[in-house]
């Protein structure tokens, strides 16, 4: 039986803030043929109008900062200066394809024998947004600002936590006055997003989450002839060599590792350091976690606020207990807070291996692992002994160095001498069980379009 209702509860306190019922099947026919209809009219928009109607939804949701962002902390858990921070992070990722949607999409001639030859960027359709809860927003608006630009349709899906943001940004959206249909939101549980990938209204499919759920999304999506974009898991290495400003890439890693309670597939999870400075970058780690203020979100002093859910807690809590008990060393052994909601206090364990859980598990929450390496092969080769391929970084004094390394690491992001991110003017995504497909970037504008090539005679 499909889900009736979804609740939304605050990680802080573990209560339940809202219920939201589920669409009936009639509901999400509806909002399909809705959709289907905004899309037939959006794709006759120029596509200059197109980029301009998200700089309308950037002003609106600026507009919206504070209560968008006390949304996001209410049912996820993050920090409010770091919901601020993501809502100010959506604004610019609009305001970019506003300004560079036209050209990105524009026709490129190519010279062949014909009197004129060409491609075109044209829309899909209707494309499905499977969007999860760790960056409420700022996913959906990486997945959707360029589907739209476009000129598709979007419906998202998003997380049954997060019931709420996908909500207030379709109202964002329509405060823009952006087009009915041309973004929509769908509250269904799994087997009912199963059917909708397979109408035939659903041109393509964007997925945010899990591994396995990506693997379930990309055969359904496969078995109805429908592209997909997969953005999956994450174990991140983070490098550090032996001539790195280590007091540096210590203050990094803390921020990378941590920031949003650890949440995030793009997170530093395992630093890979050189021998030679091991102990020292362990001390400066460890004097940075003393600084974490774990707290309630909503207090502005708060620097690390609970985990989303109960059960990704425990799973975590499960981890490093079992690394430990394989022979992990804890620096930090973090762990359950006692009291109301979801705490979970920081993990540091050092002496790692592909042995122990946090080693070769994506770890997401706030515990970071420690291996260390003897030479630069060897810590590429730690590096890249993991499933997954997101993102890396890398610490040296000598940045030709680092490019070095960075070539041959398996990852899709990589950083020297900063963190991984995203950033709308570069594709972000990645390889082996991070899934593949590129958003962002001009990679990101095009992964929803007809690539038509045109050869036009005399």
């Amino acid at each position: 039986m499909p889900a009736t209702e979804f609740a939304s509860i605050d990680p802080a306190t573990g209560e339940t803030t809202r219920v939201w019922p589920a669409h009936a099947r009639a509901e999400v026919d509806a909002r399909l043929a809705a959709a289907q209809d905004g899309f037939l009219g959006w794709r006759e928009v120029p596509v200059a109008e197109r980029a301009a109607a998200l700089g309308r939804i950037a002003d609106a949701m600026e507009a919206r900062t504070e209560d968008l962002a006390l949304l996001a902390t209410t049912e996820m858990g993050k920090p409010i200066r770091e919901s601020r921070a993501e809502v100010a992070k959506c604004v610019g990722i609009l305001r970019h394809y506003a300004a560079h949607a036209p050209a990105g999409l524009a026709p490129v001639d190519v010279a062949t024998e014909a009197a004129h030859s060409f491609v075109r960027f044209d829309p899909l359709g209707v494309v499905l947004a499977i969007m999860p809860w760790n960056f409420p927003y700022s996913q959906v608006v990486r997945a959707g600002a360029t589907a739209i630009a476009a000129g598709n349709a979007v419906v998202l899906k998003h997380a049954p936590t997060t019931l709420g943001t996908g909500e207030a940004f379709a109202e964002v959206c329509a405060a823009a006055g952006l087009p009915d249909g041309v973004f929509t939101t769908l509250r269904v549980d799994t087997d009912v997003a199963a059917e909708v990938i397979a109408d035939d209204r659903v041109r393509g499919v964007a997925f945010t989450g899990s591994t396995r759920g990506g693997r379930a999304v990309a055969a359904l999506a496969a078995g109805a002839g429908k592209p997909t974009l997969l953005e999956l898991g994450g174990s991140d290495p983070f490098v550090v060599l032996e001539d790195a400003d280590v007091a540096r890439a210590a203050a990094a890693a803390v921020t990378g590792r941590f920031v949003n309670a650890g949440q995030s597939c793009i997170a530093a999870k395992r630093f890979v350091v050189h021998r030679a400075v091991a102990d020292a970058f362990t001390a400066a780690v460890q004097d940075g976690l003393a600084d974490v203020v774990v707290g309630d979100p909503r207090d502005e002093a708060t620097t690390m606020g609970p985990m989303a859910r109960a059960d990704l807690r425990d799973e975590l809590a499960d981890q490093v207990a079992r690394s430990v008990a394989a022979g992990a060393e804890p620096v930090l052994t973090g762990g359950v807070r006692s009291g109301p909601g979801f705490f979970f206090a920081p993990a540091l364990l050092r002496g790692v291996t592909r042995d122990h859980a946090v080693g070769r598990e994506e770890t997401f929450g706030p515990a970071a692992s420690i291996l260390v390496a003897d030479d630069d092969d060897h810590a590429v080769a730690l590096a890249n002994d993991t499933r997954y391929g997101l993102g890396a970084s890398v610490w040296t004094g000598d940045r030709t160095r680092g490019e070095a390394i960075a070539a041959r690491l398996e990852a899709g992001t990589i950083g020297v001498n900063a963190a991984e991110r995203s950033d709308p003017r570069l594709p972000f995504g990645g390889v082996k069980d991070s899934g593949y497909g590129r958003e962002l970037g001009v990679e990101g504008l095009r992964a929803f379009v007809n690539v038509k090539a045109v050869w036009a005679e005399d």
